[in-house]
């Protein structure tokens, strides 16, 4: 059998060592993109649980510092505009 073969005057492609390093390839990225599933999984779990954990829900405390911001916007505009001179 001819392992290897040649193309374009010379270039010559050892079919076996091609072939095994294709396979190491796809061994390999099929071995990060597990890690990376695990990984993933693992910080959604430990999210999951934090959030779980917490007093008050993060939308809850969102919700109160979207209104107390509101609300810290609201009296500077009314200071500045009580403070602003009329003409």
């Amino acid at each position: 059998m001819v392992t290897e073969m040649k193309f374009f005057g010379g270039f010559e492609v050892n079919r076996k060592m091609l072939a095994a390093g294709l396979v190491l390839g796809g061994v390999g990225a099929a071995a990060g993109l597990l890690g990376t599933a695990l990984v993933g999984a693992a910080l959604v779990t430990a999210g999951r649980s934090w959030v779980r954990r917490l007093e008050t829900a993060p939308g809850e405390r969102a919700a109160r510092t979207l209104a107390q911001a509101k609300a810290a916007s609201q009296a500077g505009l009314d200071a500045w505009r009580s403070s602003a001179p009329a003409n």
